[in-house]
């Protein structure tokens, strides 16, 4: 389960990056474009972030991570590359 929260991580973050770059990066250029992309980005990011929770909770419970260690996992995927932090310095020697 591990291995799939490492995949879900990596996926949450790049979906959190195509979101704000779809934001800062399209819509001042072309808003259409903007508008066309923001639906399935977002959906994707949606359930990938939700995945990531629920993945994160279930490990807390069979990793047996302290709740420090199980609340900055979860404030990782609040901060841009927030998710590539966590994958290096907590779950790289798991």
């Amino acid at each position: 389960m591990l291995k799939i929260f490492k995949i879900v991580a990596l996926l949450e973050g790049v979906s959190y990056l195509a979101l704000f770059t779809n934001m800062l990066v399209v819509k001042p250029t072309n808003v259409a474009f903007y508008k066309a992309l923001l639906f399935p980005i977002g959906m994707a990011h949606g359930i990938l972030f939700v995945s990531y929770i629920i993945l994160a909770i279930m490990l807390k419970f069979e990793q047996n991570w302290d709740w420090k260690k199980f609340g900055i996992i979860c404030l990782g995927s609040l901060v841009p590359f927030g998710t590539f932090y966590v994958d290096k310095k907590y779950l790289q020697n798991v």
